[in-house]
């Protein structure tokens, strides 16, 4: 049974969030997207573990939840910022948490909240506590309680990040590396690019949208699909930890070149350079002369032991895609956010064909060009195949796919994604 499921969300309670961010909310369009598992996101704060647990109930002991609305099963999930320093080097790195159940989340808050404010923001800020002590102290809770480091090369909150990172998971996590078994690749960064760091070939890399919207251009924009029969929290676990083949098939991937960190720059100063050109000029910006950011391929060159290309034995597979309200938007040159024409087409589409995921990876070129714009349906294909180009990312700047051309849609009387957002649920 293929199950896709994207693994780290926020809620409404997080900082620069949708308050669209609710558990049906989220549940009708993960649906949408063609997302079997979603996880929760911010169970650390207090308003939406309320949230949740008047939402969800778990399904027959599996440590899965459902708010009995939709067809989303629910993860318990949270993520923690945590920061402190190392011989006096300030270390900023984001880990997410998982629970099976709802009495070790509160055990896990009640410890927690030792270190933090767990009311101040859905991402709490932990201080005074390090990462091995972190996982040490939730570890302890329960052995079926998880820590896997979030989008582990952004540069300012992460594992390996420029600005306050280690230079290897065992850098970081000390004696407690052996309960880590999986990290998390980021927008930025791709399984490709780990594959060049022999000493990540232990570890899982699993793949999530990190999404602050509820829309199914931010849901499951990167994913992980597994071949698990009666799903269940601890049979995912077990897939991912063991690197099964069989049943953690592979994740879904946007092109790092996409993210917001992929190339060193400085955004105030329009800067964008690859790792050579920022070698060139020692790190700093040749317009304000300050250093610049140093994104996620300059990092994965640091860091790096083996060539571009190189791919580990056992190695879980990926493919790439694009959003399909992202390709809808760039070929026809339509580029506001939340076009009424783009998401009527975007609509139109998954309408005829069921979910987004499946017309990014499933639909037949001429079943789209029935149904869409032929230019719509190549950028589908070329997308699928992993053949779009990108002006890159960098420091906070999301990349752009570019596309030859674009053409006027014409307009239609169907209700937009946009409108039917409006509704409450």
């Amino acid at each position: 049974m293929k199950i896709i499921a994207d693994l780290q969300i926020h809620s409404k309670y997080s900082r620069a969030t949708s308050p669209q961010m609710n558990i049906h909310t989220l549940g009708k369009f993960a649906e949408t997207k063609g997302l079997d598992i979603l996880g929760t996101g911010d169970f650390t704060h207090p308003k939406h573990l309320e949230d949740l647990k008047s939402s969800l109930k778990e399904i027959n002991g599996t440590g899965l939840f459902t708010d009995n609305k939709t067809k989303t099963a629910f993860m318990l999930t949270s993520e923690v910022s945590l920061i402190y320093y190392v011989n006096g080097v300030s270390k900023k790195v984001h880990n997410m948490i998982f629970a099976p159940s709802f009495e070790i989340v509160d055990q896990i808050n009640e410890k927690l909240s030792r270190y933090g404010n767990l009311s101040a923001d859905g991402r709490p800020i932990l201080t005074n506590i390090t990462c091995p002590e972190f996982t040490e102290l939730v570890v302890s809770i329960s052995k079926d309680a998880f820590i896997i480091p979030a989008h582990s090369f952004t540069p300012w909150f992460s594992i390996f990040g420029s600005k306050s990172g280690f230079n290897s998971v065992e850098e970081c996590f000390q004696d407690q590396t052996k309960n880590i078994f999986a990290i998390e690749t980021g927008l930025s960064a791709d399984p490709a690019m780990c594959w060049n760091i022999s000493s990540l070939d232990k570890f899982a890399l699993i793949s999530n949208s990190d999404a602050h919207s509820p829309w199914p251009w931010r849901l499951g924009r990167e994913a992980n699909v597994f071949d698990i029969e009666n799903p269940t929290y601890n049979k995912i676990f077990d897939a991912i930890k063991n690197k099964d083949k069989e049943k953690f098939l592979y994740t879904i991937e946007c092109d790092p070149n996409y993210g917001k960190y992929h190339l060193d720059g400085h955004k105030d100063c329009n800067v964008s350079l690859e790792p050579s050109e920022t070698k060139k000029l020692n790190g700093i910006c040749p317009r304000c002369k300050r250093g610049l950011t140093i994104g996620v391929l300059s990092r994965v060159e640091q860091l790096a032991d083996r060539p571009v290309g190189f791919v580990p034995k056992n190695a879980i597979p990926f493919k790439t895609l694009l959003p399909l309200y992202e390709i809808i938007s760039h070929v026809t040159g339509v580029n506001a956010l939340y076009s009424k024409k783009v998401t009527e087409e975007h609509d139109k589409i998954i309408s005829q064909f069921g979910t987004e995921l499946n017309v990014l990876m499933n639909v037949p070129e001429n079943e789209l060009k029935k149904i869409t714009h032929e230019k719509i349906a190549n950028a589908i294909i070329k997308s699928r195949n992993g053949e779009l180009k990108f002006k890159p990312g960098y420091d906070g700047v999301y990349g752009v796919p570019l596309f030859e051309g674009s053409f006027e849609m014409q307009k239609s009387g169907q209700k937009g994604l946009g409108e039917f957002a409006k509704q409450k649920f």
